[in-house]
């Protein structure tokens, strides 16, 4: 097998890997977890799996002064990315949910044109309408019924909060950390907002059958390491674009898990607006200067399911 091969089945990997969070987190929640207590865990769980790799590498763990509290405040908004997305699954299906959630390079275009003075071409404005038109067949049930309005607003919220880290990871004074080290301590500090949340430990929620914590290092394992490893090896064999775009069976793989073994509802509405977000990013991302942007991001934290309260109003 060829290096560009090799690197499209590692990028495929990546994506695949990525899309089995339901597969491990559905039991937890069957045993009583709450998405914290499941997201804390789980940040914890992975932390010493990246800092095992560094050590691996031969790399330290030094910071600059400097770069403390940027790290800080990136760590707070994927914490914040994670929290909306799962909070989002209590008013939505977990695959719509996903595929909203991947507007985000969109988002990081707009971002860069509004305050980086980066070109808005017209392609970008044509795959931003698709998008849109996409959101627009997914808001709206075949029975007329629409998506919650508060599910939306948290999946924006998600999808924002990330496009955001995206841009400031690459400003300068984090540019040159190394992207296991700045995803290690990304971890460190957004696992603070999580102890906070489950009341520095007092309500954490833990599961009391020991093979279910077997759930929990796979989530810590699959989608963070294996997944990691997998796209930064699959940019550098086949580089950000193809890689980028191979990401976009991550919200197919969601809508497969959730099809498939949460016995969510697959119509040719829901097909048609998935289709139309899916190839607005992929255009948008194979052909716009925003690709440099995505480069030192992976979507650490996973898209789990849980109860919902009511999918639709």
């Amino acid at each position: 097998m060829n290096t560009k091969t090799t690197g499209y089945v590692l990028g495929v990997i990546a994506a695949a890997t990525y899309g089995m969070n339901p597969l491990f987190a559905l039991p937890l929640y069957e045993a009583g977890m709450n998405p914290d207590s499941v997201l804390f865990l789980r940040y914890l769980f992975a932390i010493p799996v990246l800092g095992i790799m560094i050590k691996a590498r031969g790399r330290d763990f030094k910071l600059k002064r400097k770069e403390i509290l940027p790290l800080m405040i990136m760590g707070l908004l994927v914490a914040l990315s994670s929290l909306t997305l799962f909070q989002s699954y209590n008013y939505m299906e977990a695959g719509i949910a996903s595929t909203l959630l991947f507007v985000y390079p969109i988002m990081v275009a707009v971002i860069m044109a509004l305050f980086f003075k980066e070109k808005l071409t017209m392609q970008t404005i044509l795959c931003i309408l698709l998008a849109l038109g996409g959101i627009g067949l997914l808001y709206k049930g075949e029975d007329g019924s629409t998506l919650s309005l508060t599910g939306i607003l948290l999946v924006v919220v998600s999808a924002l909060s990330y496009a955001i880290y995206i841009v400031s990871v690459n400003r300068p004074v984090l540019k040159d950390i190394a992207t296991l080290k700045l995803t290690f301590y990304v971890l460190v500090f957004g696992v603070m907002l999580f102890f906070v949340r489950v009341d520095f430990g007092a309500s954490l929620h833990v599961v009391d059958t020991w093979y279910l914590w077997g759930n929990i290092i796979a989530l810590a394992v699959f989608p963070t390491a294996v997944s990691f490893l997998c796209t930064t090896q699959a940019i550098q064999y086949i580089g950000s674009t193809p890689t980028a775009i191979l990401g976009a069976l991550e919200p197919l793989t969601a809508v497969f898990f959730g099809v498939t073994v949460f016995g969510e509802s697959l119509t040719l509405r829901l097909i048609c607006g998935i289709a139309m977000i899916i190839s607005a990013v992929t255009l948008i991302i194979a052909g716009s200067n925003v690709t440099i942007y995505l480069v030192r991001f992976r979507k650490l934290f996973p898209r789990l399911p849980i109860k919902r309260k009511g999918k639709r109003e």
